[in-house]
């Protein structure tokens, strides 16, 4: 199950990482982390539209903030993003579900199920890797019961983002499921879909983000 981390500002989203938080369900809903990122572009006072990665959490962050201040932005990598609309109902339970484990087991028990829990199928016969969350102890119930609350933006507001988009996808996610990727596509009138359908494919992303941005 990937993290709920946000792409690649994942060290620096609040409650993430270095960066502070409180132990407030409401701190983590998906827009606090848009608001987060404007605020850091306010504060960086850059004069020129930037690229923006994200995967997963960060696949919301890069939309919404498009769509909050599309001037901001010139090109946008939209990576696993997750379930959604009215396919969100599961995903949103299972977090839910998480964050009332953490809450009574404390999350030491936590982070040992998830350690030793299956890989996803994709990734079975691939080398583990590490997708721990790099969130506090004291925040982790926290921010797993925020996101439970949490959905991509509507429908008719992703479909005004006319940024060039790139959105990549792996198969076999039910929390990341290709169908949400395949329907942004739709929904986006500039945009890139892959999907890949083995582990060794989506090793070629870098390459992929890398040819898109340049």
């Amino acid at each position: 199950m990937p993290s709920p981390s946000a792409g690649a500002c994942s060290r620096t989203t609040r409650g993430h990482g270095e960066s502070t938080g409180r132990p407030v369900a409401d701190d983590y809903t998906f827009g606090n982390f848009t608001s987060d990122l404007l605020a850091l572009l306010d504060t960086l006072e850059l004069d020129e539209p930037i690229d923006f990665t994200g995967s997963s959490l960060g696949a919301d962050t890069a939309l919404r903030a498009a769509i909050a201040a599309p001037q901001r932005f010139r090109r946008l990598v939209v990576m696993i993003p997750p379930a959604a609309w009215a396919d969100a109902a599961p995903a949103q339970s299972l977090y839910a579900g998480i964050a009332a484990t953490i809450e009574s087991d404390g999350p030491d028990a936590w982070r040992r199920q998830w350690a030793t829990s299956d890989p996803l199928p994709i990734f079975a016969d691939h080398p583990r890797f590490d997708l721990t969350p790099a969130i506090p102890d004291e925040l982790l119930a926290a921010v797993f019961a925020g996101i439970s609350r949490s959905n991509l933006p509507p429908e008719n507001e992703i479909a005004t983002i006319t940024h060039p988009v790139l959105i990549l996808a792996w198969d076999t996610d039910p929390l990341h499921p290709t169908s949400t990727a395949q329907h942004l596509h739709h929904l986006l009138p500039n945009s890139e879909l892959h999907i890949s359908t083995t582990a060794t494919d989506v090793q070629t992303w870098t390459h992929r983000i890398t040819t898109f941005l340049t």
